[in-house]
């Protein structure tokens, strides 16, 4: 779960804008759609083979 304190003397904008670095810096978004539909298995083993191939 992500948290941010927000300050009496911090604007909205301010807040928003480290709440939005800190989801992105998670991968919260990342792992949220991958889960949005179902991938077949195949597909799935397709995907993260394509990904470790890039990596190297």
């Amino acid at each position: 779960m992500i948290q941010i304190n927000v300050q009496q003397t911090e604007s909205f904008e301010g807040a928003l804008k480290r709440f939005n670095m800190k989801v992105q810096q998670s991968g919260l978004l990342k792992i949220l759609k991958e889960h949005a539909h179902y991938e077949k298995p195949s597909a799935k083993r397709r995907r993260r083979m394509k990904k470790s191939l890039v990596r190297i």
